[in-house]
């Protein structure tokens, strides 16, 4: 393990930083630009029309773990309480009971293997209900979907297990679209790989610590516990994902709070008992302080975090709640780092917008890996 104040020399050391990823992590979080282009391309020769081809469905089910499950929820919150179709998110292996003709069957994995993935597939051709897999190719979910004559998006050999996320989600994107459940042009895979394409250009391990909004993200997080407060549902399954990477690549907890509903608990940890109890000297030496430290990771999302017409809550928006945990934070001297703020958000659609905070969030949770000889340790 690397101590924290050679950290920044090991993150702009280029040799052992490839020393540390024997995976190829940080290359194919670098790559999820051409991820979104490419998935997109196997979804269109997959041919979404025999699921599609039936009209709108009742409902949606995603049979997913891990990233799949991830990409479920970041589909169900881009849809939102008003949509005509419902999103259901399940590990597998079994299929909701209500699950029917009037569905559409949604299994995403990197592998296409595993009972969790296979037996929904076979499950859902038995019922008659549409399918659309996604997973490696020559995997027993591709024989599955081609026993029920159903499309399959067939994944490369080369992707790597926590850098699949885009090949997963794209797809999904893609048939919502096409099923007229997101407006035209939301789901833009080019916008989206464009916004990803940048950030591997900011993020890169060719960048230094003082340019690159990752690798500062990775020495603050360093002897930080991270609080992540969300603003809204969206930026609620980005948060999720954030939490997920830190822990199984750097061995990191992170609590996630997605506001406003879950305000009330995010304020009471900030201000809480492993909140800094006095202000101190601003300029001390870090290495003094004993254990780690709160730290405030904010995700937001401008176009969730208006009023949600709850009139039994206060405050009634993610917005005014997160001013409110922003004002804990700032009274309990708990430093905050917000997620892919840097440049002009605001200039980006609100996809390519949350593929920057992902983006970010993913190079790291793996410059924090490889400053902590994570990776190493993990396959030795």
């Amino acid at each position: 393990m690397t101590p924290p104040e050679f950290a920044e020399e090991v993150l702009d050391d280029l040799e052992l930083l490839r020393a540390r990823d024997p995976r190829g992590l940080l290359p194919a979080v670098a790559g999820s630009g051409a991820q979104v282009r490419e998935s997109a391309r196997l979804t269109t020769e997959a041919g979404l029309g025999r699921v599609t081809d039936g009209g709108r469905p009742r409902g949606l089910v995603v049979v997913a773990r891990r990233e799949g499950a991830v990409a479920g929820e970041v589909l169900r919150a881009l849809l939102g309480p008003s949509s005509p179709v419902t999103v259901e998110v399940v590990p597998g292996p079994t299929l909701p009971v209500w699950t029917g003709p009037s569905d559409v069957v949604v299994v995403a994995t990197r592998t296409g293997a595993g009972r969790y993935a296979v037996t929904p597939a076979y499950e859902a051709g038995r019922r008659g209900v549409s399918v659309l897999g996604i997973g490696a190719e020559s995997a027993p979910l591709h024989a599955a979907c081609s026993a029920a004559r159903a499309p399959y998006v067939a994944l490369p050999a080369s992707r790597v297990r926590h850098a699949t996320l885009w090949s997963l989600l794209t797809p999904m994107l893609l048939l919502a679209a096409d099923l007229g459940l997101l407006p035209e042009g939301v789901a833009d895979p080019e916008a989206i790989a464009a916004a990803l394409d940048e950030v591997a250009g900011e993020c890169g391990p060719a960048q230094e610590s003082f340019v690159n909004p990752a690798k500062t993200l990775a020495l603050e997080m360093l002897d930080a516990l991270p609080v992540i407060a969300a603003e809204g549902p969206l930026a609620g399954a980005a948060a999720t994902r954030v939490a997920d990477q830190l822990a199984t690549l750097a061995g990191l907890p992170a609590t996630g709070f997605r506001l406003p509903d879950q305000r009330v608990a995010a304020c009471a940890v900030l201000g809480g008992p492993l909140a800094p109890r006095e202000q101190g000297d601003f300029f001390r030496d870090r290495a003094d302080d004993a254990g780690r430290r709160l730290r405030l990771l904010t995700i937001r999302d401008d176009d969730g975090a208006g009023h949600d017409g709850a009139g039994e809550r206060e405050p009634r928006s993610a917005a005014e709640a997160m001013d409110e945990v922003l004002r804990t934070a700032a009274a309990h001297n708990v430093p905050v780092s917000g997620l892919a703020e840097h440049g002009d958000p605001s200039r980006f659609g609100r996809l390519p917008r949350l593929a920057r905070q992902l983006a970010v969030a993913d190079f790291s949770a793996v410059y924090l890996a490889l400053a902590l000889d994570n990776e190493r340790a993990l396959g030795a």
